[in-house]
């Protein structure tokens, strides 16, 4: 009978072990998503605080085009009052296109485009971009390993018991999935 408890204690014990193990892993990999969505949150608002700037450089060159600069405003308005991936990718898509109507309206404007000011917002906004994109991948990477974790066995029972849910993925709008047309 000591031994059938030994054996029995040490069973305890090794499942014990394997649940906290399993249980740290989860929550290192929930925090590993927390923090990427904070890494994505930290480059929309550098996008997000160049915008204003960018404005006022084409308005200083191109003031009459009022609803080109009104757009850009309230679609920065827009991505700053979203708060969820799907809520987020439709108002940055939104924002984008706000602004290559604005690089667009640039292109009317030689001496807008030969403005230092403007390049150096231009070129500070492509980094921006370069960086955003890097944050989204790097989100849906940790989406998907914190996925395969909480729906994969053991550790799914594990992730049920203890209120794991799901993340949603940062995915593009529909409409940017479809092939790209170019005309000439």
């Amino acid at each position: 009978m000591i031994v059938f408890g030994g054996v029995f204690a040490v069973l305890v014990l090794l499942a014990a072990l394997l649940f906290i193990s399993i249980y740290n892993g989860l929550v290192h990999k929930r925090n590993a998503v927390e923090n990427a969505w904070a890494q994505v949150d930290v480059q929309l608002k550098r996008r997000h605080d160049l915008v204003p700037n960018l404005v006022e450089v084409v308005r200083g060159y191109a003031g009459h085009e009022r609803q080109t600069l009104t757009a850009v405003t309230a679609a920065r308005a827009q991505a700053l009052g979203a708060h969820t991936p799907a809520e987020m990718a439709g108002a940055e898509n939104a924002l984008t296109g706000a602004l290559k109507t604005l690089f667009a309206v640039a292109e009317s404007y030689p001496n807008l485009k030969a403005s230092q000011n403007f390049a150096e917002l231009q070129e500070e906004l492509a980094t921006t971009e370069n960086r955003i994109a890097y944050s989204r991948q790097y989100y849906n990477d940790a989406v998907l390993t914190y996925s395969n974790a909480i729906q994969t066995v053991p550790a799914n029972f594990i992730a049920g018991m203890s209120g794991f849910t799901p993340r949603e993925y940062f995915q593009a709008p529909g409409e940017e999935r479809g092939p790209v047309q170019v005309r000439f």
